[in-house]
């Protein structure tokens, strides 16, 4: 986020009277620019110039010399001569004592002193208190102390007016520090967006202000004397044999350079100072020059060691295996879609210098032994800039500004620039001989009639809003008569050449929009067409919730991501769908890179997590989507983002996408409530997970058979399959319920016996009626009847179930199995099932003959469908 300093901006802008960061910031916001922090000044309270009138040395027991000073820092500071806090050296007369550890001055210089109820940077509030025997009313500071950086000639001590980082200022006990310093000023910053990356400078962000205030706006580059262009300096080549998108990867290339400068000359305190306000590390003069340079007009520079570089300067892209060691001490493994700026120094002729308007490399990098430096400027592709940012995860300030666009006018204004700097601080001389190789893009003219600024916007805008706007942003606007087929004028507007944004005439009915006034703008709403409620499936899912939190369980949710040891966790067979899972090129984590393809496989593991935190038990369900692969067909293509994909790219997209569906599941285990005086409530268990199935179903309207089954992370002897029967009268599978497997359970250290459930929610909706008939009410009591049949351990209740239907006929009201017994009463290979049979008619009240003979029928028909015999 750029921050503003107030005093830099106002060399480009007239600020308005009295303007502070405040103001300064609501005007940038109403063209556009947000508000991200404003930065008040950085030291507060009483910071002045002080002088020392005598100075005494006092050895301590740690070695330490301590110098216990007389200062006068001002009638208005000064403490009385006689009321003195502690006795100070030399002559009684109007001061205060301070403590100072240390060395750099002596008695008759001017100091900076932080009087008590100063606060330095870092919340560092300042007091009298007693140290080292004596009270020191105040501080000597230092420039770190106050935030300015280390002293430029190297002195490791305090501030002193005349020398070092006090080079050039003076005053007398008593002034105001912090003006003299400039450790008042204010900064904003501000949010950019990024189809506006002129305004990743002062120049760019004055223009804004201007937009919005109306202040004179004086643009820096008019104040710089720039050379012809031409190819005598150090010779470029510009080799790109691998565009992107049909786009050259540098259009121009400036190099100039400065001979004979004194590379451990010190930055100026006023630069140094600015660079700190806008949130950068002042470096060494030629470093903060370049850094300062681009700051201030947009444009990035690179600075080399002349003496480092064997011409020529090639430009191209790398070559497969080609590695770079940049500025921050990174080898890094270079694609053949980076730009790079390489030269003849290599072992075989051919060395890498830089990753092209990203970052340089070390080894052509400036150092204080450097006296001739060449400096770079140069215009490159936003796409190949920003793809190389991130491929090798390098943002930079560089990076920035060319991904967003930077004027291609700019490279030689802000190289000429560079040079008059380091030459005004570091010494030295500017070549005259300078490279522009390469072209300069205009931008292409858009024709724009008048009526489409309404006629977008809806705001009755004038012509002459429509004109003043496009020409306030620096537009060239000429009239073309009347559009095609139409009414109305028509304009012929030519963006300026630092916003490549503008190029259809959507973007300019933007800025229209933008300049005259978002609030200039009606805020209409429109009037909401008649609701038709919820879908049947976002009912369903609500109806599906709600039933399972009535039963007890908390709904959660968990991210959708899983490990490849998933599988194997959950005992999946080696040919199971479920591992055809979709992987992920970007994960969040590298240890889930793929996508869930059942709901159990990221419940499960929040449910040891809640066990693990002092639960004593769980009973949890979610609704989330699941994804399955489509293999080799699942291979989306890339489609390019410079035009809208054709509609057979969409279609082989929308292909490729994975088969996903929406699941609901469920996990269970422990207690089912809280124990009491009667003693521990029931654990759940592989009947609770049917249970609950059932509940779901019966919430949407559906109805579900249960079978046996054996079916992963289930136990292969209490596993239920679920099913529903389809329009077409078939059973589709759509679940499973049932107590999960020892070793699933070991694995996610559940209670013992814990059960699960999941459910292909969708299709279970699917399933159910559209419109659910009302059941008459009623009018006569029901009769109740109880049986338990023997069957064969594989014949399934639901078998046995609709015998019983089927035999009792239209008497039989509901049927529901209440128990299960397998033992030795029972016989081997056999089990016991007990239903409990409601019986009603419509017609009367029953009679003991028509209850005996349904009952007989029961009997018979279980007997001859699935061989049950009535237990005794």
């Amino acid at each position: 986020m750029p921050r503003i300093p107030l005093t830099w901006l106002a060399e480009h802008v007239t600020l308005r009277e009295g303007a502070g960061a405040e103001s300064v910031a609501a005007d940038l916001v109403s063209v556009g620019l947000e508000e991200e922090a404003i930065h008040g000044a950085q030291v507060t309270g009483p910071l002045v110039v002080g002088r020392v009138l005598a100075l005494e040395k006092e050895p301590q027991k740690n070695g330490k010399t301590i110098n216990w000073c007389r200062v006068d820092v001002g009638p208005e500071h000064n403490e009385a001569a006689d009321d003195p806090k502690d006795p100070q050296p030399g002559p009684e007369q109007p001061s205060r004592g301070i403590i100072c550890g240390a060395h750099n001055f002596e008695v008759g210089d001017l100091v900076v002193v932080s009087l008590p109820g100063t606060v330095l940077p870092g919340d560092f509030a300042i007091a009298a208190r007693k140290t080292y025997g004596h009270t020191s009313d105040g501080m000597i500071c230092s420039g770190e102390e106050l935030g300015l950086g280390a002293d430029p000639e190297g002195e490791d001590g305090i501030i002193v007016l005349g020398r070092g980082l006090g080079a050039g200022l003076t005053g007398e006990p008593g002034d105001d520090a912090i003006a003299l310093l400039g450790l008042g000023d204010e900064t904003v910053e501000i949010n950019v967006t990024p189809d506006r990356g002129y305004c990743f400078s002062m120049r760019g962000v004055a223009r804004e202000y201007s937009h919005a205030t109306g202040g004179a706006f004086v643009d820096p580059v008019t104040t710089v004397d720039a050379p012809e262009g031409t190819r005598g300096g150090v010779p470029v080549q510009l080799r790109d044999d691998a565009p992107l998108r049909g786009g050259e990867g540098c259009t121009r290339f400036v190099t100039l350079e400065v001979r004979g400068t004194d590379a451990t000359a010190p930055t100026p305190r006023w630069m140094s100072r600015r660079l700190t306000q806008a949130g950068m590390r002042p470096i060494s003069l030629i470093v903060d020059v370049t850094n300062y340079v681009m700051l201030d007009l947009g444009q990035p520079l690179h600075a080399y060691d002349a003496e480092k570089v064997v011409a020529p300067i090639i430009v191209r892209r790398a070559r497969a295996g080609e590695k770079l060691t940049t500025l921050d001490d990174v080898e890094r493994t270079l694609d053949a879609e980076d730009l790079l700026i390489t030269d003849c120094g290599g072992p075989e002729g051919d060395r890498v210098l830089g990753l092209a308007g990203v970052m340089g490399g070390a080894e052509t990098e400036v150092t204080d032994a450097t006296r001739n430096v060449i400096l770079e400027a140069a215009t490159f592709q936003q796409i190949t800039v920003a793809r190389t940012a991130r491929r090798h995860r390098l943002p930079s300030e560089a990076s920035k500004r060319f991904e967003r666009g930077v004027d291609p006018h700019l490279p030689l204004v802000a190289a000429q620039r560079a040079a008059e700097l380091i030459v005004q601080y570091g010494g030295g001389e500017i070549d005259h001989r300078v490279t522009d190789e390469g072209t300069i893009t205009e931008p292409s003219a858009i024709d724009f009639p008048i009526a489409d600024a309404e006629r977008v916007v809806g705001v009755a805008y004038t012509p002459e809003q429509v004109r003043s706007s496009l020409e306030m942003i620096g537009c060239t606007v000429e009239e073309a008569g009347a559009p095609a087929g139409g009414s109305g004028d028509m304009l012929r507007v030519t963006p300026p050449s630092w916003r490549p944004d503008l190029v259809v005439r959507e973007d300019l009915v933007e800025e229209i929009a933008r300049l005259v006034g978002y609030d200039q703008i009606p805020s209409v709403l429109p009037t909401a067409p008649g609701g038709r409620g919820l879908t049947r499936s976002q009912r369903g899912r609500r109806n599906a919730g709600r039933a399972l939190a009535e039963a007890g369980l908390t709904e959660v949710a968990s991210y959708p991501f899983i490990g490849e040891g998933v599988f194997d966790q959950l005992r999946y067979d080696a040919e199971d769908e479920r591992r055809r899972a979709v992987r992920l090129l970007n994960p969040l984590a590298d240890d889930e890179p793929l996508m869930r393809t059942a709901l159990l496989q990221t419940l499960l593991p929040v449910a040891r997590r809640n066990l693990g935190r002092g639960e004593e038990s769980v009973a949890i369900f979610q609704v989330g989507s699941v994804s399955l692969s489509r293999g080799e067909a699942g291979v989306s293509p890339v489609p390019s983002a410079a035009e809208r994909p054709s509609d057979e790219e969409l279609a082989a997209v929308q292909d490729a996408l994975p088969a996903q569906t929406r699941r609901l599941a469920v996990v269970i285990g422990g207690a089912s409530g809280p124990g009491s005086w009667m003693g521990d409530a029931p654990a759940w268990g592989w009947a609770d997970a049917i249970d609950l199935a059932h509940r779901v179903a019966a919430s949407v309207g559906a109805h579900l058979e249960v079978r046996q089954a054996e079916h992963a992370p289930f136990h292969p002897g209490r596993t239920a399959e679920l099913t529903v029967q389809g329009a077409d009268g078939e059973q589709t599978v759509v679940g499973h319920a049932g107590e999960l497997h020892p070793a699933v359970i070991k694995a996610y250290s559940l209670p013992a016996r814990s059960s699960a459930l999941e459910l292909d929610l969708e299709a279970v909706i699917a399933a159910a009626p559209a419109v659910v008939e009302a059941v008459p009410v009623p009018t006569f009591p029901p009769a109740k009847e109880d049986f338990a049949f023997v069957v064969d351990q594989d014949v399934p209740a639901s078998a046995v179930e609709a015998a019983i239907v089927v035999g009792i006929g239209d008497l039989a009201e509901r049927v529901r199995l209440f128990d299960v017994y397998t033992g030795d009463q029972i016989g081997e290979g056999k089990k016991s099932l007990a239903f409990a049979v409601r019986l009603r008619s419509e017609d009367g009240t029953l009679t003991g003959e028509q209850i005996g003979a349904a009952r007989e029928r029961c009997i018979r028909a279980v007997e001859d469908v699935v061989g049950g015999m009535l237990r005794a």
